[in-house]
């Protein structure tokens, strides 16, 4: 097999030339450290996708939920297997999937509106069936059909194959991450106005410790001078969180040989719902 490159995306379900998916591209150092080679953006889904396809082998950290909370599925009555239920799901259109789950939404008390994941309460991640604010649930019916249609398995929902494929697809969240070295401090914002020197600064601090090593996840990031100040000074944090991102999959591939279905994940996940690397199983 060739030698598998390690990838972190800042994914958008709708990305244009002035919000892009970022896609940060490293390699393994040692045991310890992650190197950031480079930064990519895309405007469109089609070059993004096409870029991966292009790529013979790697792990990717990706920001977007790969899987729906069961109660969710059940009650819509939709396909219990994953593979058929990313089929269903990516053929409806978006209207569709906003009447059905705003009509499940109806039916809850206020406080609980949004069935959730498993993996939602350690991870801090929103509900994957979100519509707005973020918008995960296009970003689930934008992404995954596009990483299944250039052959990349899914650890967290697939059957373990005999062989391992070229292509690895990780459910990440930098949000988890980010959290371990600001706390809930805010270090992004997509409005030019939003992007204060408190942000900045936060986005310092938080490259400083992935520089230290300053994580429970035991590695360091390794860049050079004109990278990191490229992560600091974009404001939106795109860069940033597809380091974090890339960080968690370097995290992923350390513990590949895990038991269950490897890369640091639960052995008994729920294949429909899926996990969010690097979180913790209460």
């Amino acid at each position: 097999m060739p030698t598998r490159i390690l990838l972190g995306c800042d994914f958008s379900s709708a990305p244009t030339k002035r919000k892009n998916i970022v896609v940060a591209v490293g390699a393994r150092q040692a045991e310890d450290a992650v190197r950031l080679s480079a930064l990519h953006r895309f405007s469109s889904l089609d070059d993004w996708s096409a870029w991966l396809a292009a790529q013979s082998a790697w792990v990717g950290g990706f920001d977007l939920p790969f899987g729906l909370p069961r109660e969710l599925v059940e009650t819509l009555h939709w396909p219990g297997q994953w593979a058929a239920l990313m089929a269903h799901y990516g053929q409806l259109e978006r209207s569709e999937i906003r009447r059905q789950f705003s009509g499940f939404c109806a039916s809850r008390p206020a406080g609980g509106k949004f069935a959730h994941r498993a993996t939602d309460g350690p991870a801090g991640s929103s509900p994957s069936m979100k519509w707005v604010n973020p918008p995960v649930a296009w970003m689930l019916h934008a992404g995954v059909p596009r990483l299944l249609a250039i052959g990349a398995h899914f650890p967290a929902h697939q059957p373990i194959p005999e062989r391992t494929p070229p292509r690895i697809a990780l459910e990440a969240y930098p949000g988890l991450l980010a959290r371990q070295l600001i706390g809930r401090t805010s270090y992004k914002s997509d409005e030019a106005g939003r992007q204060t020197i408190e942000r900045r600064q936060a986005r310092e601090q938080m490259l400083t410790a992935l520089l230290e090593g300053r994580t429970e996840l035991g590695l360091k990031l390794d860049i050079d001078t004109a990278q990191a100040n490229a992560l600091v000074e974009d404001g939106s944090g795109d860069a940033l969180d597809a380091v974090l991102c890339l960080v968690q999959a370097a995290w992923a591939l350390r513990h590949q040989d895990t038991p269950g279905p490897g890369y640091g994940l639960p052995p008994d996940i729920d294949p429909v719902e899926g996990w969010i690397l690097c979180a913790k199983r209460p």
